[in-house]
């Protein structure tokens, strides 16, 4: 068998015509700089090529899944992609059911919980019945035993209860669902503010959404109602000062339960029930009930807020199935728990139940325990069981799918991972390296693209890919073990094996005396404390993942920066108190959600780039000669964009039971406009070859051309040379999304002090990238404003002026300050995970 994959003539996007041979068995890693090939290697390449092979040998047409661009491929193993997209979007999906342990739970409730009786209000024990063979129907995952009897007796009162089943615990069934939110734990209410401005009367247009014809309509049915229902009704009046009846009647109707309470035993008018008047917020929410998933439902919910459950306060299940306990615990205290916490409730199950008890659920318990303990190996320990799915992060969501891989007990695989470490704090990092041996003496090849020092320093093999970015990559700059590669003069990832690639910050700013303080900030695990963020410095706020770091930056202190200078209307988590908003011009927050939801969105239009550049092509000589102007010149609208792939480049093919494929416009041939446009060009590039170049090549091509250059040069200089201009925002990454947004705050003139909150800043960076990121946060310091960042990388953290650490452990383990001061008082905590890293030598592995 061969023993290691040969790949010959690798030529795909950037790459240099590469011939290399990965050994088998091993853990391997691609390094490099950002966008220097070695995600085109590993994903467009190989992994491709694997998926050809496998549908090739289905019987599926190769026309569709196109050979990647390489002369051959040998020794290739069955593949397995874990990258970083977190594809579950479903509200109903958590960690509890995306991992499966809740399935398990709700099987260990219901053959071994016990319950009130609903009658006379004592304990009814367990009924001990077997659980059957695995199996899968698409949701449960174990059968149960189909000898029970349809309902039990109260040992006490005699009173008939159903037999419990797993369906009792699933906020998926009519069984165990919450009655009023249908298992979804939150229900939608309207936002009053954004539908009605109190301050105006109805003519004044107090009713955002009417039109001249309903004012004129619905004015009239109120005041006929409010006539028959005798209470004083002045539509000339602001609406705030209305009686209770009125406002009800407006906001409600006089159908509803709130009006029908103020005027008890009084019928409505024969006219209501035609449909007249409804009130403003129940044909709000009747629209929204009946639009289902459409544009139009989508527009109402801007003007909705989500809303605990008043009935299940957010629980999901019912009060019966909520009644049901194991050990003292119903299954919702459980799933609220940190993951490690359940481990141990588990294991202590194992070990308190009944002889009886635990010949039942013997083996449903060890499942509990060993996914348990595999999710608390990748490093999601402090995850709850029901954190929404959608919510994860994609390094979150990413762990999850690895813990699951490793309990498969697959062999001969090639894995390939994109950056496993993203969202890890440096303690963690060694426990997922832990794991990912595991995968690979279990006899599987295990390929990490990675820019951690740890997990290279770890690694079997590295290949390194650069010298550069973009056009400057594409080549394999050094290959062999770590102790190898860290003697390769050539490879800039070399020198960071060797040395950190930021020092630790000698003389740290001062600041210039002022703070935003919160007191009293207990929003999710945050033990009720009182945070100082000094102004004019670079603050790291650090800690384990889950310790509560995010929930106060992001939670409290920008969603109140966003009430106080941008209107927003999500309310601040928990807090008594925060001053020091008036010492600060503006705020403006940089996190890692996308640029953009379309596809046609990109970075050359997200930072404005594009319009320049239209602009310019539209001053063209040529151009008006042709009478175009701007407009032609986008691929958006209507005009100068190819109308058969309506500016896109490439057209969808549905697959039916399979994810759509996207073929080349057959005819604008990708190039995405008319040919009378692509005609026009500045020094042979036409607007089409634009927006495929890099950014780093169109900076090189509007040298001359101020307005374009300076934005072209920002994104340059924050390490994002590599990136194509049009390169659609669906396939950038979270760390690639965020630094676009930060180019295009730098591209702005300033408004005095600013305050910058940046979410990971470094994920994605190779180490020589993350020394640039750096210095331009730097700046911005050094101009008078003031950055704080949510941060795992050490270098960035031992650089900065002022740490607050957070721990010491994530979920209710956290949320306590356990430091604040500069680098080197940090490093003397000895309580601190982060002080025992800014410090630590990085040498390389023997």
């Amino acid at each position: 068998m061969q023993d290691y994959i040969k790949i010959q003539g690798a030529c795909e996007n950037n790459l240099k015509n590469i011939s290399l041979k990965i050994p088998k068995n091993k853990l391997v890693v691609f390094t490099g700089l950002s966008g220097s090939g070695k995600s085109t290697l590993a994903f467009d390449t190989l992994q491709r090529e694997c998926q050809r092979q496998y549908m090739e040998s289905m019987g599926m047409t190769a026309d569709l899944f196109t050979r990647p661009k390489v002369k051959s491929i040998t020794g290739l193993s069955p593949s397995i992609s874990v990258d970083q997209r977190n594809g579950s979007h479903n509200p109903r999906s958590t960690v509890g059911t995306v991992t499966e342990v809740f399935t398990y739970l709700r099987i260990l409730f219901a053959k071994v919980g016990s319950r009130p009786c609903p009658a006379c209000g004592k304990t009814v024990p367990p009924v001990f019945t077997a659980v059957s063979e695995v199996f899968y129907d698409g949701e449960e995952s174990l059968a149960e035993d189909s000898s029970e009897t349809e309902s039990v007796c109260c040992p006490h009162c005699g009173e008939k209860l159903p037999v419990l089943t797993m369906s009792h615990f699933s906020f998926n069934k009519p069984e165990g669902a919450c009655p009023e939110c249908n298992g979804i734990g939150a229900v939608s209410r309207p936002n009053l503010r954004l539908i009605v401005d109190e301050s105006k009367s109805i003519p004044e247009g107090a009713v955002l959404e009417w039109d001249a014809f309903r004012i004129k309509r619905y004015s009239e049915a109120m005041q006929g109602a409010a006539q028959y229902y005798g209470f004083p009704l002045d539509l000339s009046a602001p609406v705030s000062s209305y009686c209770e009846s009125a406002r009800s009647l407006l906001l409600y109707g006089v159908l509803s339960r709130e009006f029908t309470a103020l005027h008890p035993g009084k019928k409505p008018p024969r006219t209501v029930p035609e449909g007249r008047f409804e009130g403003v917020l129940t044909n709000l929410m009747r629209r929204y009930t009946e639009l289902g998933e459409t544009g139009a439902r989508e527009k109402l919910e801007k003007v909705l807020i989500q809303k605990a459950c008043p009935v299940c306060e957010g629980r999901r299940l019912n009060a019966r199935s909520a009644a049901v306990t194991v050990r003292g615990s119903n299954i919702i205290d459980i799933c609220g728990r940190p993951l490690s916490y359940v481990l141990q409730w588990a294991l202590q199950a194992g070990k308190e139940l009944g002889e009886e008890a635990q010949a039942v659920v013997r083996p449903v318990l060890h499942e509990i325990c060993s996914r348990l303990e595999r999710l608390l190996d990748v490093g999601v320990g402090y995850l709850s069981l029901d954190r929404p799915a959608a919510g994860l992060s994609a390094g979150e969501a990413q762990r999850l799918r690895l813990a699951s891989l490793l309990g498969s007990g697959l062999t001969g695989v090639l894995y390939v991972l994109d950056e496993p470490t993203t969202g890890l704090h440096a303690r963690d990092t060694g426990r997922l390296i832990a794991v990912l041996k595991k995968l690979r003496d279990l006899g599987n090849t295990i390929l990490v693209i990675e820019h951690d020092t740890e997990m290279m320093r770890a690694a079997d093999y590295i290949i390194d890919f650069g010298p550069g970015a973009g056009r400057n990559g594409g080549r394999i700059t050094a290959a062999g073990t770590p102790g190898e590669l860290a003697c390769v003069s050539a490879s800039v990832t070399a020198r960071y094996l060797n040395r950190p690639a930021l020092p630790l910050r000698e003389k740290c700013r001062a600041g210039n005396g002022r703070s935003i303080c919160v007191t009293g900030a207990s929003e999710h695990n945050l033990k009720n404390i009182d945070v100082q963020l000094p102004l004019g410095r670079l603050v790291a706020v650090t800690g384990v993942s889950g310790s509560g770091k995010s929930t106060f930056l992001f939670d409290i202190v920008n969603r109140k920066a966003q009430m106080l200078f941008h209107s927003s209307q999500i309310v601040p988590g928990a807090y008594r108190s925060i001053t020091g908003f008036e010492f600060v011009d503006d705020v403006i927050t940089i996190d890692q959600s996308p640029i953009g939801r379309s596809s046609r969105s990109n970075a050359a239009t997200y930072t404005d780039v594009f319009t320049e550049i239209r602009s310019f092509y539209a001053s063209l000589p040529e151009t008006g000669k042709k009478g175009l102007c701007a407009k032609h010149f986008s691929f958006n609208v209507s005009g100068g964009r190819c109308e058969k792939c309506e500016g896109a480049g490439r057209l969808s093919i549905p697959m039916h039971f399979m994810p759509d494929v996207e073929v080349t416009c057959p005819v604008c041939k990708g190039k995405r406009f008319r040919r009378e446009i692509l005609s026009v060009k500045y020094r042979g590039q036409s607007i089409s070859d634009v927006l495929n170049m890099t950014i780093e090549e169109a900076a090189a091509l509007f040298k001359e051309v101020e307005p374009i250059y300076s934005r072209l040069h920002i994104l340059e200089q924050i390490g994002l040379g590599y990136l194509a201009l049009g390169q659609s925002a669906a396939t950038l990454s979270g760390g690639e999304a965020q630094r676009i947004k930060l180019a295009k705050q730098l591209g702005r003139k300033g408004r005095g002090h600013t305050l910058y909150l940046l979410d990971e800043p470094t994920t994605g960076l190779h180490p020589h990238d993350v020394v640039r990121l750096f210095r331009i946060l730097d700046q911005l310091v050094d101009q008078g404003n003031s950055v704080v960042v949510v941060e795992h990388n050490t270098d960035i953290i031992r650089a900065s002026d002022w740490i607050i650490d957070f721990g010491p452990e994530g979920g209710n383990g956290g949320g306590e300050i356990l430091a604040a001061g500069t680098p080197s008082d940090i490093a003397k905590c000895t309580k601190s995970y982060t002080g025992r890293y800014v410090m630590q030598a990085h040498c390389p592995q023997e």
